[in-house]
C-alpha cells in the first residue's frame, strides 16, 4: 500500500563538511533573485536575516566566485543580486534535481510503500 502523502528525494551537494547547495539554499537564491534583497528573501522564507546571510556566505565560499553580491545601504538603499555563476549553479542544480528524481521515481514508489500510514509530527521527529 502506498503512503497517502508525498515523499520526495532531496539533493544536497556537499563540499567537505559544508552543503554547497541544497533545496533550501536553491530556494533562497531564487527568492533573492526575485526580491533583490537578502532581507526580503529571508522574510519571505520565514527565516532570520542572519540565517539567510550565513547561508549566502557559505554558498559564496563554496564556489570559485560569489553566487550573490551585495551593495550596502544608503540613499538608494542596499540590495543583493545573483551573479552569472549563481544563475548557472541554480540552473545546473535544478537540472540535477530533476534527473535524480526521475532516476529514482520507481524505487521511491516501492520505498514509499514501507512508510508508516502518516508522517511523524514535528514534535515526534528526532
Amino acid at each position: 500500500m502506498a503512503a497517502p502523502y508525498q515523499s520526495t528525494p532531496r539533493l544536497r551537494i556537499q563540499l567537505g563538511h559544508a552543503i554547497a547547495i541544497g533545496p533550501g539554499k536553491a530556494q533562497l537564491l531564487e527568492t533573492i533573485a526575485e526580491t533583490g534583497s537578502i532581507s526580503a528573501a529571508a522574510r519571505q522564507l520565514g527565516m532570520s536575516y542572519r540565517r539567510a546571510w550565513l547561508l549566502v556566505d557559505t554558498m559564496n565560499q563554496c564556489f570559485r566566485e560569489p553566487l550573490v553580491t551585495t551593495a550596502t545601504g544608503g540613499k538608494g538603499g542596499g540590495g543583493a543580486q545573483i551573479t552569472a555563476l549563481g544563475e548557472e549553479v541554480l540552473e545546473r542544480y535544478r537540472r540535477m534535481q530533476r534527473i535524480a528524481s526521475e532516476a529514482v521515481a520507481e524505487e521511491m514508489d516501492t520505498f514509499a510503500s514501507l512508510f508508516a500510514e502518516s508522517p511523524p509530527t514535528p514534535d515526534r521527529e528526532h
